[in-house]
């Protein structure tokens, strides 16, 4: 025999798109808020076979249409829409105790790398409204940089390659050792050297947003504070110029050096 869960709005169409592609007979293409790409569903009706830990589950999309009861010239119609879980009695605990959480993990994540990524920045506000203002302001993220059109020492892009999937695969560590999960690199060098280009392809390979914090517009620490607190997690915190701006309200001194180096900081959360 087997039992019937019905879930709401907690099971992410992003999990069951690659299954119903595979397996629906009808799909239905949506264009997701702030996706790239678009969206595959199953049509109403439509079952879909899952597999988790050798159990076999059964997920169909349902909607019903009921009429309002009240007496009204334009009587209204209620629809609700919902996915129905189906499995053996034998499996509940592990349904209810693992697999919807890694149902709704999963969804999550692939909700994450088909997002439209953004590149965002931050500027003075003179408006004395300026508080009802977002702190961030930002634009589509588009840089065809990657890895692979890097120049740079196959060797040395390898290991940086290799480093930024240990710590993408990190998470749980970091949790255990009680450190937040974040990482940190310091790019200096000659302008034109590519420091820019990198940030752009850890941002491709990664699948972040990107934060371009200029310090020289930032106040005080109490709004360095509230910035950094507005940025999300799976982006990345660029700092232009970081050893010329130890002083947050101060200006950057100009050098008669042709050859100045400069230096960016980014930290992955």
């Amino acid at each position: 025999m087997s039992s019937p869960v019905s879930i709401l709005s907690a099971v992410r169409p992003t999990y069951l798109s690659s299954k119903s592609t595979e397996q629906a007979k009808r799909l239905k293409a949506n264009a997701g808020k702030n996706s790239q790409s678009l969206v595959l569903t199953m049509d109403e009706h439509e079952e879909v076979l899952d597999e988790y830990e050798g159990v076999k589950l059964y997920w169909v999309f349902i909607k019903s249409v009921s009429k309002s009861k009240s007496i009204s010239f334009y009587p209204i119609a209620n629809e609700k829409r919902y996915y129905k879980l189906t499995f053996h009695r034998r499996y509940r605990k592990i349904v209810t105790r693992s697999y919807l959480t890694y149902v709704m993990e999963e969804g999550k994540a692939i909700g994450v790398r088909n997002r439209q990524r953004k590149l965002y920045t931050n500027g003075t506000c003179e408006s004395s409204h300026a508080y009802k203002r977002n702190m961030w302001s930002h634009v589509v993220f588009q840089h065809p940089a990657s890895f692979e059109t890097l120049a740079m020492e196959p060797n040395k892009k390898k290991d940086i390659m290799d480093d930024l999937d240990t710590f993408r695969n990190a998470k749980e560590y970091y949790a255990r050792i009680g450190k937040p999960w974040k990482h940190g690199y310091l790019l200096y060098g000659p302008p034109g050297t590519g420091k820019s280009t990198m940030i752009a392809a850890i941002a491709n390979f990664m699948k972040y947003d990107i934060y371009d914090l200029e310090l020289t517009a930032v106040k005080n620490n109490t709004e360095l504070r509230k910035l950094l607190i507005e940025t999300s997690s799976k982006s990345i915190i660029v700092i232009e110029d970081i050893d010329c701006s130890l002083e947050l309200t101060g200006k950057r001194k100009k050098k008669n050096k042709k050859d100045e180096w400069q230096t960016k900081g980014g930290i992955f959360k």
